[in-house]
Protein backbone atom coordinates (compact mmCIF):
# COMPACT_ATOMS: atom_id res chain seq x y z
CA UNK A 1 0.00 0.00 0.00
CA UNK A 2 1.44 3.80 -0.71
CA UNK A 3 0.85 5.33 2.32
CA UNK A 4 0.59 9.33 1.83
CA UNK A 5 1.63 12.22 4.19
CA UNK A 6 -1.47 14.41 5.13
CA UNK A 7 1.27 17.40 5.37
CA UNK A 8 4.54 17.12 3.32
CA UNK A 9 6.00 19.15 6.40
CA UNK A 10 7.65 16.47 8.43
CA UNK A 11 8.11 18.52 11.22
CA UNK A 12 4.18 17.82 11.79
CA UNK A 13 4.84 14.67 12.97
CA UNK A 14 7.06 15.68 15.47
CA UNK A 15 4.99 18.38 17.04
CA UNK A 16 3.10 18.39 20.04
CA UNK A 17 -0.42 19.25 20.46
CA UNK A 18 -3.62 18.72 23.22
CA UNK A 19 -3.88 14.74 22.45
CA UNK A 20 -0.29 14.36 21.12
CA UNK A 21 0.79 16.02 24.56
CA UNK A 22 4.68 14.82 24.69
CA UNK A 23 5.99 17.90 25.90
CA UNK A 24 3.32 16.55 29.36
CA UNK A 25 5.45 15.55 32.33
CA UNK A 26 4.40 11.79 33.17
CA UNK A 27 5.29 11.60 28.92
CA UNK A 28 8.57 13.17 29.31
CA UNK A 29 9.67 10.79 32.15
CA UNK A 30 8.19 7.73 30.81
CA UNK A 31 9.69 8.44 27.18
CA UNK A 32 13.25 8.99 29.67
CA UNK A 33 12.60 6.10 31.49
CA UNK A 34 12.07 3.96 28.07
CA UNK A 35 15.49 5.48 26.61
CA UNK A 36 17.39 4.72 29.50
CA UNK A 37 20.16 2.42 28.19
CA UNK A 38 18.82 1.71 24.63
CA UNK A 39 21.42 1.85 21.68
CA UNK A 40 19.74 4.13 19.37
CA UNK A 41 16.40 5.18 18.29
CA UNK A 42 15.44 1.73 16.16
CA UNK A 43 16.16 0.21 19.76
CA UNK A 44 13.68 2.77 21.29
CA UNK A 45 11.06 3.07 18.84
CA UNK A 46 10.79 -1.14 19.58
CA UNK A 47 11.01 -0.53 23.14
CA UNK A 48 8.20 1.79 23.27
CA UNK A 49 5.85 0.02 21.34
CA UNK A 50 6.40 -3.51 23.41
CA UNK A 51 5.57 -0.90 26.72
CA UNK A 52 2.31 0.58 25.43
CA UNK A 53 1.46 -2.75 23.40
CA UNK A 54 2.00 -4.82 26.77
CA UNK A 55 1.64 -2.92 29.67
CA UNK A 56 -1.49 -0.42 28.76
CA UNK A 57 -4.22 -2.80 28.43
CA UNK A 58 -6.88 -2.07 26.03
CA UNK A 59 -9.70 -1.07 27.75
CA UNK A 60 -12.25 -3.75 25.44
CA UNK A 61 -10.07 -6.60 26.73
CA UNK A 62 -9.76 -5.74 30.15
CA UNK A 63 -13.14 -4.52 30.58
CA UNK A 64 -12.23 -0.95 32.05
CA UNK A 65 -14.71 1.67 31.77
CA UNK A 66 -12.61 4.70 31.58
CA UNK A 67 -12.04 6.58 27.72
CA UNK A 68 -8.61 8.19 27.48
CA UNK A 69 -7.81 10.15 24.45
CA UNK A 70 -4.90 12.40 25.81
CA UNK A 71 -1.80 10.67 25.82
CA UNK A 72 -0.73 11.46 29.26
CA UNK A 73 -3.83 10.20 30.36
CA UNK A 74 -3.32 6.95 29.03
CA UNK A 75 0.29 6.77 30.78
CA UNK A 76 -1.18 8.09 33.74
CA UNK A 77 -4.61 5.61 33.58
CA UNK A 78 -2.78 3.02 32.05
CA UNK A 79 -6.03 2.12 29.55
CA UNK A 80 -7.48 3.29 26.41
CA UNK A 81 -8.63 1.69 23.39
CA UNK A 82 -6.35 1.32 19.78
CA UNK A 83 -6.66 5.21 19.52
CA UNK A 84 -5.65 5.72 22.89
CA UNK A 85 -2.92 3.47 22.98
CA UNK A 86 -1.82 5.23 19.49
CA UNK A 87 -1.71 8.46 20.67
CA UNK A 88 0.51 7.46 23.45
CA UNK A 89 2.68 5.99 21.50
CA UNK A 90 3.06 9.16 19.11
CA UNK A 91 3.80 11.13 21.82
CA UNK A 92 6.36 8.45 23.02
CA UNK A 93 8.27 8.19 19.97
CA UNK A 94 8.01 12.13 19.07
CA UNK A 95 9.48 12.99 22.71
CA UNK A 96 12.27 11.43 21.15
CA UNK A 97 12.60 13.30 17.66
CA UNK A 98 11.34 9.98 15.92
CA UNK A 99 8.30 11.44 13.01
CA UNK A 100 5.42 9.55 13.88
CA UNK A 101 1.73 9.53 12.15
CA UNK A 102 -1.64 8.34 13.38
CA UNK A 103 -3.49 5.93 10.73
CA UNK A 104 -6.24 3.86 10.16
CA UNK A 105 -7.86 0.62 9.14
CA UNK A 106 -11.59 -0.16 8.42
CA UNK A 107 -13.42 -3.13 9.84
CA UNK A 108 -16.66 -3.38 11.31
CA UNK A 109 -15.29 0.32 12.62
CA UNK A 110 -12.22 2.34 12.38
CA UNK A 111 -8.83 0.70 14.21
CA UNK A 112 -6.23 3.09 15.11
CA UNK A 113 -2.46 2.75 13.86
CA UNK A 114 0.48 4.58 14.09
CA UNK A 115 3.47 4.64 11.30
CA UNK A 116 7.23 5.58 12.30
CA UNK A 117 9.32 6.85 10.09
CA UNK A 118 12.95 5.16 9.39
CA UNK A 119 15.35 5.03 6.48
CA UNK A 120 13.22 7.63 4.78
CA UNK A 121 10.01 5.24 4.38
CA UNK A 122 6.82 5.03 6.88
CA UNK A 123 6.38 1.50 8.92
CA UNK A 124 3.39 0.75 10.59
CA UNK A 125 2.88 -0.59 14.11
CA UNK A 126 -0.45 -1.87 15.62
CA UNK A 127 0.06 -1.23 19.56
CA UNK A 128 -3.34 -2.40 20.33
CA UNK A 129 -2.64 -5.35 22.70
CA UNK A 130 -2.31 -8.96 22.14
CA UNK A 131 -4.57 -11.50 22.77
CA UNK A 132 -5.71 -14.63 21.53
CA UNK A 133 -5.40 -14.50 17.74
CA UNK A 134 -3.82 -11.30 17.64
CA UNK A 135 0.04 -11.34 17.57
CA UNK A 136 1.18 -7.70 16.90
CA UNK A 137 5.20 -7.16 16.70
CA UNK A 138 7.33 -3.42 16.20
CA UNK A 139 8.46 -4.11 12.75
CA UNK A 140 10.76 -2.22 10.28
CA UNK A 141 10.97 -5.29 8.04
CA UNK A 142 7.19 -6.04 6.80
CA UNK A 143 4.19 -5.58 9.11
CA UNK A 144 3.22 -7.27 11.99
CA UNK A 145 0.07 -5.79 12.48
CA UNK A 146 -2.80 -7.05 14.65
CA UNK A 147 -5.49 -7.26 11.80
CA UNK A 148 -5.33 -7.63 7.98
CA UNK A 149 -8.46 -6.25 6.27
CA UNK A 150 -10.34 -8.24 3.91
CA UNK A 151 -11.29 -6.08 0.69
CA UNK A 152 -14.17 -8.73 -0.28
CA UNK A 153 -15.59 -7.69 3.23
CA UNK A 154 -15.28 -4.19 2.42
CA UNK A 155 -12.28 -4.18 4.76
CA UNK A 156 -9.47 -1.76 4.27
CA UNK A 157 -5.97 0.44 4.97
CA UNK A 158 -6.69 3.77 4.84
CA UNK A 159 -3.54 5.33 2.97
CA UNK A 160 -3.41 9.00 4.63
CA UNK A 161 -0.61 9.17 7.73
CA UNK A 162 -2.30 11.86 9.72
CA UNK A 163 -0.03 14.37 11.87
CA UNK A 164 -3.03 14.59 14.56
CA UNK A 165 -5.73 12.18 15.18
CA UNK A 166 -8.93 12.26 12.94
CA UNK A 167 -11.16 14.15 13.91
CA UNK A 168 -14.01 11.24 13.93
CA UNK A 169 -12.31 9.51 16.24
CA UNK A 170 -11.43 12.61 18.65
CA UNK A 171 -14.85 13.67 18.54
CA UNK A 172 -16.34 9.80 19.77
CA UNK A 173 -13.36 9.93 22.69
CA UNK A 174 -14.42 13.15 23.77
CA UNK A 175 -18.00 12.62 23.89
CA UNK A 176 -17.83 9.20 25.47
CA UNK A 177 -19.17 9.22 29.09
CA UNK A 178 -17.37 5.38 29.40
CA UNK A 179 -16.54 3.06 27.41
CA UNK A 180 -19.72 0.67 26.80
CA UNK A 181 -21.28 4.99 25.40
CA UNK A 182 -17.84 4.82 23.20
CA UNK A 183 -18.68 1.11 21.87
CA UNK A 184 -21.78 2.09 20.69
CA UNK A 185 -20.65 5.75 18.85
CA UNK A 186 -16.94 4.10 17.33
CA UNK A 187 -17.11 5.65 13.21
CA UNK A 188 -17.71 2.87 10.68
CA UNK A 189 -15.95 5.12 8.48
CA UNK A 190 -13.31 8.03 7.86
Amino acid sequence: MQMIQQTADLSAYLAADEVIDHHHPVVRETAARLADGVADSYEYARVAFEFVRDTIPHSQDSGDPRVTWRASDVLEQGTGICYAKAHALTALLRAEDIPTALCYQKFDVVHGLVAVRFNGAWHRQDPRGNKPGVDARFSLEGERLAFTPDPASNEMDYPVLYAAPHPAVLDVLRAAPDRPHLWKTLPTAL
